[in-house]
């Protein structure tokens, strides 16, 4: 024997691809991830987003046959968002039962009533502004903006939403959303807040294609990305008011975030990669400096062993269809 003989060698678990495969630690599933979608209305045909290769807005006329082919690929649950054309200065159509936001929500139900649909609760793509509130001037109305959130919650909730998702960053939105369903007989309606929220640079991409003309920027109300103690508050402070699961926004830039709140909270978590995370590896792997599709198995991997249980992503299609393998 060699007197120097490691008495740990690490290497024997990976030796062999069959024994590697075996004591895999972090695994992979369709059922793990959510898919947001786009739909707009007064549209005839689907629309390419430049910025973000391989994702269209769906046009409404069309939304049925596109949750149809979603669900029968394997999709188990989707994030919708809608792109209006009857923006006003607070959002009102979000709070129509014959509005956009309940019209998607019913047709998604309508087709596919297994899948699990999750209604992002906001206004920034429903406003004149695009900011995600009611405004005062230059700044975002805090408690008048809760007032609306109730109302598009219950909307939600009465066209099928099985989950409100709140992306508003506004302080106390849990606590109101969850007074304003209960009140309207949804006690049994979950939320998942978008509990830690940072203005990350990285969501360029979704503004181009959810229509959202804002003006200024969200640092207001969104989190600074530098703040690891507050993000760690915002979601304990969501979780107190009374959300069912919690949500870290960007994903891939956040996985310190992720393994923090895990640590801190026993509740479901998701982590979302966000429109930059999906374009910088599409346009990367376009220009063929990365394997694309080692790289989402990288990335979505690394989310998921930071401890998040759900990740959203716009590569749920491509791996639903087969473009992509986990």
């Amino acid at each position: 024997m060699h007197p120097h003989y490691p008495l740990t060698r690490l290497r024997r678990l990976r030796s062999h691809s069959h024994v590697r495969d075996f004591f895999r630690e972090t695994r992979l599933a369709l059922d793990d991830l959510v898919l947001p979608i786009f739909v707009e209305e007064d549209s005839d045909d689907f629309t390419p987003i430049a910025a973000m290769p391989g994702v269209r807005r769906i046009p409404e006329r069309k939304l049925a046959f596109e949750v149809e082919r979603l669900a029968r690929a394997g999709i188990r649950a989707l994030m919708t968002f809608g792109i209006s054309h009857r923006k006003d200065a607070q959002g009102s159509d979000t709070w129509s039962c014959d509005g956009l936001v309940a019209r998607m929500i019913r047709t998604c139900k309508d087709v596919a009533p297994h899948l699990v649909i999750l209604s992002d609760t906001c206004f920034c793509e429903y406003t004149t502004h695009g900011h995600c509130g009611v405004l005062h001037g230059e700044h975002v109305d805090n408690d008048a903006t809760l007032v609306n959130l109730g109302r598009q919650a219950v909307v939600a909730a009465l066209a099928g939403a099985d989950i409100i998702a709140p992306s508003a960053a506004m302080d106390g939105q849990v606590a109101a959303i969850r007074s304003a369903l209960d009140e309207n007989g949804f006690d049994a309606t979950a939320i998942m807040s978008y509990s830690t929220k940072f203005a990350s640079s990285l969501y360029g991409p979704f503004r181009a294609a959810a229509g959202s003309d804002l003006r200024g920027d969200r640092k207001a109300y969104q989190m600074d990305p530098m703040n690891r103690r507050e993000a760690i508050r915002e979601s304990l402070a969501d979780e107190a008011e009374g959300a069912d699961a919690l949500l870290v926004k960007p994903a891939g830039a956040c996985l310190d975030i992720v393994r923090e709140i895990r640590n801190a909270s026993a509740l479901p978590l998701a982590a979302y990669q966000t429109s930059g995370e999906y374009a910088m590896i599409k346009f990367a792997a376009a220009a063929g400096a990365i394997d694309e599709g080692a790289v989402v198995r990288e990335m979505l991997g690394a989310i998921k062993r930071a401890g998040a249980d759900r990740i959203l992503t716009y590569f749920a299609d491509d791996i639903a269809a087969g473009r992509l393998a986990l």
